[in-house]
Order: C-alpha cells, then structure tokens, then sequence
C-alpha cells in the first residue's frame, strides 16, 4: 500500500468553478480505498506520537480527512463551519477572498483553554480559510500544533501567509 503514489489520484478538472481555475478533485483520491487508508495512515503516524487533545476539521472537505484522523487518534473532533451551521453560542472570523469575503465560526465552548490541536483541511491554496480557523481556534482557547492538508497549492503562497503555524502536506503541487 506504502507505493501508491497519490498525486497521481487527485483528478484536474480545468475552469472550475472559474474559467483559469485548475480544480484539485480529491473524490478520485478518496475513491480509492488503499489510496483514502494511506492518507488517513499517514497522517495518523505523524501525530500518534505528539500530545493532541483535539482534531478540528474545516467545512466541508475538511471533515473527509478530520473525522477518521480523529477517530484514529481517539480524541475528539471540532468542527469549523460556515455562518448558521452551529447550533450554540459562535465565535466569528470574517476573511478576504480573491472575489470577496465569507466568514467561519467554531463554538465558544469547543475547547478547554490550552487544548492542543491539528487543524486539518484537504488543500491549502491562499490560506484565507485556515488562517480564519487559526484564529477561531484561538478565541476558543486552543492552541494550533500544526496545519495539515492532503494537498498544498506552493504556487498560491499560503504557506508564507500562515508563516506562524507548522505546516504538513502529502502532496504538493
């Protein structure tokens, strides 16, 4: 299983949801079972070692690889959503998108204060969304032991926009 190459599983879907845009499809990746396991193993060994106390986990795509990461861990998962999505008391981060703004919230109540946490998405591109669930994850109390994604975008920069958070990436492109 260890010699699946995993790049070659993420499909390119060209002028998505933009014309210019070159979309990083992860459902042929996780389509794959053996391929779906070496990303979850992967992961999992990287942190089974290191003091975790939460996986959060970034709407929507986010919760493919959080949710059995957490499970594998055996600490709990936060989940980091969109306005309206939770149903108790929010904390609220607005950013900047390249066409706008859109906003993220994590409960009040999701962490102890010092809860040490890996904050996982599928992709990192500009950094606006995972630098706004960093900063949510702060306000809560939490503190951010490094940012994982299956896939990072280095053309787009958000390593040098997160400059202050460990980073972890399977596939770069």
């Amino acid at each position: 299983m260890t010699d699946i190459d995993l790049a070659s599983l993420v499909r390119n879907i060209p002028d998505f949801p933009l014309p210019g845009i070159q979309f990083k499809d992860i459902t042929t990746l996780i389509g794959h079972g053996p391929a779906f396991s070496k990303v979850i193993d992967t992961l999992a060994a990287r942190y089974q070692h290191t003091p975790i106390d939460a996986v959060v986990g970034v709407e929507s795509r986010g919760f493919i690889f959080s949710a059995p990461l957490a499970l594998r861990l055996g600490v709990g998962l936060v989940p980091v959503r969109k306005p309206g999505k939770l149903p108790a008391e929010t904390y609220q981060v607005e950013y900047e998108l390249e066409y706008g703004t859109n906003t993220l919230e994590i409960h009040r109540d999701a962490l102890t204060p010092g809860s040490r946490v890996v904050l996982v998405d599928d992709l990192l591109a500009t950094g606006g969304t995972v630098g706004a669930a960093s900063r949510l994850i702060e306000l809560a109390g939490g503190q951010v032991v490094e940012l994982a994604f299956v896939i990072e975008l280095t053309f787009l920069g958000g390593r040098e926009k997160l400059a202050g958070y460990p980073i972890y990436s399977l596939i770069q492109y």
